[in-house]
């Protein structure tokens, strides 16, 4: 089975450099999708909760609220410590520093293994198994993430352009498939592992408004972003906080489509 992300794995450790940005400028996930996760959940005092890839925990902190029990990992020793920082008036939060494929894991001991825009860093060929292995047998798996909506329209349309002319070998790449067929195929993948029961998937359509500097923070948090060399990016950031600032009053509203993968474990798994 192929991994999710073809992109090489060494590009999930450029999050910790940018921890501060990461912080302050990611995007969290709508309150309909974490109602809808915490919906199939015992109840606070009972439930425990895995977390793959917490980050600096825009998804752990709506379950922290609630009173769950959370153990939550990143590779990131920077993103971990502002997880933790975050979740500071929630004790029954603990925050590890540690890769899901390298964790010594328990079995059956979870009602939920969660990952917010993480889990396409992991083999699909350890990161299921494992997920089905820690679950206890009503268990459930949540994967989620804000995606980007096509046709793009407006500043992003423009921004093309600027692409173009500043990191001409993305051009190169293929076009990757549709949002939804990425979607279908992320589905088709989790029921291929035949070990958790018909996946269920939900969107959620929201927005966020970003200044021109908040867009260009943000899009500092982006792996592809990152790798680029360092004159490369200030020259593409500064083309596209010129044309906010010139065409768009200074800020734009970047629309998302949050996905939330959401499946029982197998009874015989």
């Amino acid at each position: 089975m192929e991994p999710v992300d073809q992109r090489p794995r060494t590009l999930r450790s450029l999050f910790d450099d940018v921890a501060d940005d990461y912080d302050a400028i990611r995007p969290g996930y709508p309150a309909a999708l974490i109602d809808d996760i915490a919906a199939t959940l015992p109840s606070p005092d009972e439930a425990r909760i895995l977390e793959v890839g917490c980050g600096t925990g825009q998804a752990t902190l709506p379950f922290a609220q609630r009173g769950y029990g959370m153990l939550c990992l990143d590779i990131g020793p920077a993103l971990a410590a502002r997880a933790a920082e975050r979740c500071r008036p929630y004790p029954k939060v603990r925050i590890e520093v540690a890769a899901f494929e390298e964790w010594p894991a328990q079995p059956a001991t979870f009602d939920l293994l969660m990952s917010a825009t993480a889990f396409h860093w992991i083999p699909p060929e350890v990161g299921y198994p494992k997920a089905a292995q820690i679950l206890k047998p009503t268990g459930r798996l949540a994967i989620f993430s804000n995606e980007h909506p096509t046709p793009v329209t407006g500043f992003f349309a423009e921004a093309q352009a600027i692409y173009r002319r500043f990191v001409p070998q993305w051009n190169n790449v293929p076009d990757s498939p549709a949002l939804e067929e990425r979607i279908a195929a992320t589905a088709a993948r989790i029921n291929a592992t035949a070990l958790f029961e018909p996946v269920v998937v939900k969107t959620y359509a929201w927005s966020q408004t970003y200044t021109a500097q908040q867009h260009i923070r943000l899009l500092n948090t982006y792996s592809d972003h990152r790798n680029l060399p360092p004159e490369q990016r200030r020259q593409l950031f500064q083309a596209l906080a010129d044309l906010i600032d010139a065409s768009y009053g200074g800020a734009v509203t970047k629309p998302y489509l949050a996905v939330l993968y959401l499946a029982r474990k197998r009874s015989s798994s």
